[in-house]
């Protein structure tokens, strides 16, 4: 892979982690995140929303069909992408300290 395609592949990672982010964990500017989560309920489509792992697949999905040169590649970049995505959201979900457990809770 060369030089051009690392760094495209590392935009496009950030860019899927970015996108899936806004979808599955913010409200999004004016709350417009949170009010289309709330319109579609309880549905195929609202339950991807919650689902951080679930909406990386689908947002990874377009995002590989740019950086593919061949047809054949896709299924990898938009494994990929997902998975690094994922591994960007749980990097950034540790905890700060570990809890403190208490002498009478031992």
């Amino acid at each position: 892979m060369g030089e051009g395609r690392w760094f495209s592949f590392v935009v496009a990672v950030l860019a899927t982690w970015r996108l899936t982010h806004l979808l599955a964990s913010e409200d999004g500017p004016g709350d417009i995140i949170a009010n289309l989560r709330q319109w579609l309920g309880n549905g195929f489509f609202g339950k991807l929303m919650d689902c951080f792992y679930c909406t990386s697949l689908w947002i990874a999905a377009p995002i590989a069909c740019l950086l593919m040169n061949k047809w054949r590649e896709w299924p990898l970049l938009w494994l990929a992408l997902s998975g690094a995505s994922c591994l960007l959201e749980r990097s950034g979900n540790r905890p700060l300290a570990p809890p403190q457990t208490s002498p009478e809770e031992e």
